[in-house]
């Protein structure tokens, strides 16, 4: 399988007016593997600046290095099978846990995730970079269950077939796993009554402003996905 491409972009500028001592990244990537089949990959990385922990040495130093893959079933999101791999690590005896992450085949990564995974790899139970990781992955699995119903719908779309009609049940179980996630998902709150009833909540924001950008009619989205 090809490396991840790096970001050219970082997330944060510099800060001149203050003496760099730690960076950490955090990359997640997911893949469709097909219909029914998601791969979710992802990376932490804490380096040091240049010189910090090596005198004289003009390269950043990298302290901790984890990689994780999940294979998940859709829509059931399923965590079917996982492998955590330490490739740089500060003590000799760290590499020994990666196998004990092979615990999470059978969780699902939509409910519950974050906290099944403090219980089985938290404090000495495994490594405290590896869990962080796998806690950052656990929400782009709930982000890529919309991106495989969107791409759905982009086929349909291309096809000439029509849109599926959305019953109660159907609009229920395609938002199911965002539910109680945060104050927009909150179960009484406007937004799920919205969906609820079969309203509109619009394209996401940044999809409006990207098309009025290209000088293309907002509402695209909704003829095609919506």
């Amino acid at each position: 399988m090809s490396q991840p491409t790096p970001n050219p972009h970082p997330i944060l500028p510099d800060n001149p007016e203050y003496l760099p001592i730690h960076t950490r990244n955090y990359e997640v990537r997911a893949f469709k593997v097909s219909d029914t089949e998601i791969l979710l990959w992802g990376a932490v990385r804490d380096d040091k600046p240049a010189g910090m922990y090596v005198m004289d040495d003009p390269e950043p130093l990298t302290i901790h290095h984890m990689v994780v893959q999940l294979r998940v079933s859709f829509p059931m999101m399923e965590i079917i099978e996982a492998s955590a791999e330490l490739k740089e690590f500060p003590h000799h005896e760290c590499p020994g846990i990666g196998i004990k992450y092979k615990q999470l085949v059978g969780l699902s990564i939509a409910r519950g995730f974050t906290h099944k995974v403090r219980e089985l790899f938290g404090g000495p139970r495994g490594c405290t970079h590896t869990t962080a990781l796998l806690q950052a992955m656990g929400p782009v699995a709930i982000q890529c269950g919309w991106s495989m119903r969107v791409l759905k719908m982009t086929e349909l779309a291309a096809s000439g077939a029509p849109k599926p009609e959305f019953t109660p049940e159907s609009r229920e179980m395609a938002f199911k796993s965002n539910l109680n996630t945060c104050h927009i998902w909150d179960e009484d709150g406007e937004h799920v009554r919205t969906i609820r009833a079969g309203g509109d909540i619009g394209a996401p924001l940044s999809v409006t402003k990207r098309l009025i950008k290209l000088g293309r009619d907002p509402d695209e989205w909704n003829r095609i996905r919506g």
